[in-house]
């Protein structure tokens, strides 16, 4: 793969009610491709590269032979966002809380970098972090 070449991601995670997620991410400012969306699962856009398959948990298990993460009491993954500046990482983190989201790590303040984390309704973890451009060598 050169530098150049592009890839888009697609982030697959269970969640126990799928209308509820969907809302809960609509109140964080996401929303969602109709073409990929049903009763069983939505495609979140994140961005033109990136996207977020949320699956009802009976369809989740039609992709993987193993057993489904209680994401409440362990983690599977650390999901993180990009943020164009610290007021940003806690406008969005703070929509999550005021959706019903919990709180997952204090923020963390590095000078060049900073980040706060939450976690969704179904207890997937999400990093939300900004760091100065000017900070990041070519």
């Amino acid at each position: 793969m050169t530098a150049a070449s592009s890839r888009k991601i697609f982030v697959n995670l269970a969640v126990k009610d799928l209308g509820k997620a969907v809302e809960f991410f609509t109140q964080l400012g996401f929303s969602f491709d109709p073409q990929f969306t049903d009763e069983h699962a939505t495609c979140m856009i994140v961005s033109d590269e990136a996207f977020v398959m949320l699956l009802a948990e009976d369809r989740f298990k039609d992709f993987t032979k193993k057993e489904i993460v209680d994401s409440t009491t362990h983690t599977e993954a650390i999901l993180a966002l990009s943020a164009d500046s610290k007021e940003a990482v806690d406008e969005l983190v703070n929509k999550a809380l005021a959706a019903g989201g919990q709180p997952a790590n204090d923020p963390m303040d590095h000078g060049f970098m900073y980040g706060w984390s939450f976690q969704d309704l179904d207890g997937h973890l999400w990093e939300v972090l900004w760091m100065d451009p000017s900070a990041v060598q070519e």
